[in-house]
C-alpha cells in the first residue's frame, strides 16, 4: 500500500500488532514532578457483552470536553457500583476496586500473600534466598536470589500457595532482641536478611510466623490466618529481574509480581482493567501508529518524534503557547548547557548530582547539561533591576532538560533521559501570591480541558521538618495556596509535611478514560532560588526587597503528556488532534489522479490528509481503520463524474456523498469546534 501524506512524502505503513508488557504498578518519581502511572481508586468499566461502551465513553469524552467544567475529585471517594446504558449498548457494570488506603483488609491480604508466596517458593526451591516482599498498589511482590523462573514455575508456585492458604495457618507476631534475630537469621543462612536487619533502627525486632513452618522479619500488618485469603482472588502475574537495592553492581534477583483482591469479582474486574490498559499501552500504539520511537543506536530514554507524533506535538505546543501569551506570559528559549558554576549556585550539584549527567570540559571550563530550567529564568530576571511596578513578571518555556536515569527504570515516554518541560516562573510580591496561584489554576484548567481532561485530584503539600524561610512567609504562602484553591472551588487533600524544603506546593492529577490518575501539574512556591541568586526589586520606599518566585508546570513534560494522551484515547485521537485527519481512497487506480487533486485541495485548506492506493478498496478501508484515521473520502467513477467524495467517519459511520467544498467546510468546522464530523 502506498500513501502520499500531508507532508508530501510516500510512506510505507507498518500494520503489525506487537504485544507489549504491562507493568501492574509503576512506582516512579519524576523528581520535580512526581508521577504515578495509574490508581485504581475509582471504577473499572466492565462490559457485559462487548467493549463498544468504552468507545462510546470515549466519544462522550471527546465531544463533551469543552462544554463541561472541571471537577476536582477526592481521591478517597469511589463511585458506587452501578449499571448504565449508553446509546442502546448492553449494561455496563461499574465495579469498585478498593485500594490499600481505602481497605485495611486488602492491604493485610496483599502483605500476607507476599509471605505465603515466599514460603511456597522456599518449599519448592529450598536453595532460594529471600530478600524483601512488600505490598504494592495492585498486589505484592517478593525478590528472590535463585535460578531464573518461567511461567510454568509461576503455576507451580501458585498451586503451593493455594495449599498453604487452604491449611488456614495462623500468622503469629513475635518480638525478639536484635541479637536473637541475628542468631536465627544466621542459623537459616539468609544473608540478605542480615543486611535488612542492620538497616532496622527500631527495637524490639518483630518477626511474623506462618504456623510453625516459616518466618520473616516484618513489621506487619497481616491477616489472622492464611484462610482469610480468598485463593480464587489471587493471581501471580509475572517475573522480572531486579537488582538488589536497585544497584547494578549487586546481584540480579528474581522478582515475582502478584495481584490479590478481596473477592473474585474484583480480580476479574482488575484483569479486565489490565487488558484494557494493555490495549492502550502507549509503547505498542507508538509503534503501530508510527508516532515515536526510542532507538538503541542512540541510547535508552531518548525519544525520536516521528512525523505523525511531531504533528501532535506541534498542536500541543501551539495550543500551550497561545493560551500562555493570552494570559500575560513572555516566552523564552534558553540554552541546553551552562557552566557548572551555575548549578553550584542553584544547589543542584549539592542536592541533585546523582540525577545529572557527567560534566564536560570546554576550553578548560566545566559545563553541564541542564536538569532543570529554573536557574536560566532567574538569570533572565537578573539582567536588570526591577521595580515593584514591574510585577507580576511571568516567563514560560518549553525547555528540554536531561536527567540521568538507570536503564532499568526507563519506561516508554513516562520515564526518559531527555524531555521537554512546559516550565514557567512567576515573580511577584508577597501580597499577590493568592491571585497568581488562582490565575495558574485557571490556566491549568483551560489547557487540560482543551485535551479532554476535566476531572482532577488535588493535593496541597505543606512545610516539611527541614525547610528554608521563616515561619511567617511559609504560613502566608500556604494560606495563599489554600485560599486560591477554595476560591477556585476545588476540593483538595492536605499532604502534611510533604512540601519541598524551599516552599509549599499544589500537585494535580488528571483522570483518564479508564479512571486512572496521572500526575501532571505542579505549582510550587520557592523561597530558595531567590535567596541563592540574590534577586531583588525596588519597593515603593526605594528599598531592596526579595520577590516571591513561583514554579509551575501544567503538562509536566511533553513526552509524558503525549504518552497519557495516547493511552487516554487509545490512539483514537479526536479529529482536531489526529495527525492525519482524512484519507482519500480510490476504488481503482483509474480514480487516482482525481484523488490527488482532492488531496491537494484539502491540504491547501489546512486539512491533514493522505491519498492511499495500491490495494483493493476493502483493504484500504481496513488499513485506515487500523491506523485510526477519523475520516475516509472514497472516490469511484461516480464521484469523479460529479466532482464529489463519499465520506465515511470513524466515529459517526457513513456520511454520504458531498462536494469537495462541503467536505472541507464540515471538516474544518468540526476541527475548529473540537467536535465530530
Amino acid at each position: 500500500m502506498k500513501c502520499v501524506g500531508a507532508l508530501g512524502k510516500t510512506m510505507a505503513l507498518s500494520l503489525s500488532s506487537r504485544p507489549s508488557l504491562f507493568t501492574s504498578s509503576i512506582r516512579n518519581t519524576f523528581y520535580s514532578f512526581p508521577i504515578r502511572q495509574f490508581s485504581t481508586s475509582l471504577f473499572v468499566l466492565y462490559p457485559s457483552k462487548n467493549c463498544s461502551s468504552i468507545r462510546n465513553k470515549l466519544l462522550r469524552c471527546h465531544s463533551n470536553s469543552f462544554s463541561t467544567h472541571a471537577v476536582a475529585t477526592d481521591s478517597s471517594e469511589a463511585p458506587a457500583a452501578a449499571d448504565e446504558r449508553t446509546n442502546g449498548d448492553a449494561p455496563v457494570e461499574k465495579i469498585v476496586l478498593p485500594t490499600n488506603e481505602s481497605s485495611d483488609t486488602l492491604l493485610r491480604v496483599r502483605h500476607t500473600c507476599a509471605h505465603v508466596m515466599a514460603m511456597a517458593v522456599q518449599k519448592l526451591y529450598p536453595n532460594a534466598k529471600v530478600t524483601i516482599g512488600p505490598w504494592i498498589e495492585n498486589g505484592f511482590y517478593y525478590d528472590f536470589d535463585m535460578e531464573p523462573l518461567t511461567d510454568r514455575d509461576l503455576k507451580r508456585i501458585k498451586k503451593e500457595m493455594d495449599r498453604i492458604i487452604s491449611r488456614n495457618l495462623p500468622l503469629v507476631r513475635e518480638e525478639v532482641s536484635r541479637d536473637e534475630a541475628q542468631r536465627r537469621i544466621m542459623a537459616i543462612n539468609e544473608p540478605y536478611k542480615v543486611e535488612i536487619l542492620e538497616s532496622i533502627k527500631e527495637e524490639p525486632i518483630t518477626i511474623y510466623h506462618i504456623g510453625n513452618e516459616w518466618w520473616d522479619l516484618c513489621a506487619g500488618p497481616h491477616v489472622e490466618t492464611t484462610g482469610k485469603i480468598n485463593k480464587k482472588a489471587v493471581e501471580l502475574e509475572s517475573v522480572a529481574g531486579a537488582y538488589w537495592r536497585g544497584d547494578v553492581k549487586k546481584p540480579m534477583l528474581q522478582r515475582i509480581y502478584g495481584t490479590a483482591w478481596e473477592n473474585e469479582d474484583q480480580l476479574k474486574a482488575y484483569l479486565h482493567f489490565k487488558e484494557e490498559a494493555k490495549r492502550r499501552d502507549h509503547r505498542r500504539l507508538g509503534q503501530d501508529l508510527d508516532l515515536f520511537s526510542i532507538q538503541d543506536e542512540a541510547g535508552g530514554g531518548l525519544v525520536f518524534w516521528h512525523p505523525k507524533g511531531a504533528i501532535i506535538r506541534h498542536i500541543i505546543e501551539d495550543t500551550w503557547k497561545k493560551i500562555h501569551m493570552e494570559r500575560g506570559y513572555d516566552l523564552l528559549y534558553t540554552p541546553h548547557v551552562a557552566k557548572a558554576d551555575l548549578w553550584k549556585i542553584s544547589g543542584h550539584l549539592d542536592f541533585y548530582k546523582e540525577n545529572m549527567f557527567d560534566q564536560m570540559e570546554i576550553e578548560e571550563e566545566l559545563y553541564q547539561l541542564r536538569p532543570m530550567n529554573c536557574p536560566y529564568h532567574v538569570l533572565v530576571y537578573k539582567r536588570h533591576l526591577h521595580s515593584y511596578r514591574d510585577f507580576p513578571i511571568r516567563v514560560a518555556e518549553l525547555g528540554t532538560v536531561y536527567r540521568y536515569e538507570l536503564s532499568g527504570s526507563l519506561h516508554g515516554l513516562f520515564r526518559v533521559r531527555g524531555f521537554t518541560q512546559d516550565d514557567a516562573h512567576i515573580f511577584c510580591l508577597e501580597d499577590r501570591i493568592k491571585d497568581e496561584i488562582r490565575g495558574v489554576l485557571d490556566l491549568t484548567e483551560e489547557i487540560l480541558q482543551q485535551f479532554g481532561f476535566d476531572k482532577y485530584e488535588v493535593n496541597l503539600s505543606t512545610r516539611p521538618e527541614k525547610a528554608v524561610g521563616d515561619d511567617e512567609i511559609w504560613e502566608k504562602a500556604t494560606s495563599a495556596l489554600k485560599d486560591a484553591l477554595e476560591d477556585k472551588g476545588w476540593s483538595y487533600q492536605i499532604d502534611d509535611g510533604g512540601g519541598a524544603f524551599y516552599g509549599p506546593k499544589i500537585d494535580l492529577k488528571i483522570e483518564d478514560a479508564l479512571g486512572r490518575k496521572w500526575q501532571c501539574s505542579t505549582i510550587q512556591v520557592d523561597f530558595n532560588l531567590p535567596q541563592r541568586f540574590d534577586i531583588t526589586y525596588v519597593d515603593s520606599n526605594q528599598e531592596r526587597k526579595r520577590p516571591i518566585m513561583i514554579h509551575r508546570a501544567v503538562l509536566g513534560s511533553l513526552e509524558r503528556f503525549f504518552g497519557v494522551l495516547i493511552e487516554n484515547y487509545a490512539g483514537d485521537f479526536p479529529l482536531w488532534l489526529s495527525p492525519i485527519q482524512a484519507r482519500v481512497l480510490p476504488v481503482t487506480d483509474a480514480q487516482l489522479q482525481y484523488c490527488n487533486e482532492v488531496g491537494k485541495k484539502l491540504k491547501a485548506s489546512g486539512i491533514r490528509v493522505e491519498v492511499c492506493s495500491g490495494e483493493r478498496l476493502p483493504k484500504l478501508i481496513r488499513n485506515a481503520e487500523k491506523q485510526k484515521i477519523p475520516l475516509m473520502a472514497v472516490v469511484g467513477p461516480k464521484e469523479v463524474e460529479t466532482q464529489t467524495v463519499t465520506v465515511r467517519s470513524r466515529f459517526a459511520g457513513e456520511l454520504g456523498n458531498m462536494s469537495i467544498d462541503e467536505f472541507i467546510s464540515r471538516t474544518k468546522n468540526a476541527s475548529e469546534n473540537r467536535t465530530f464530523l
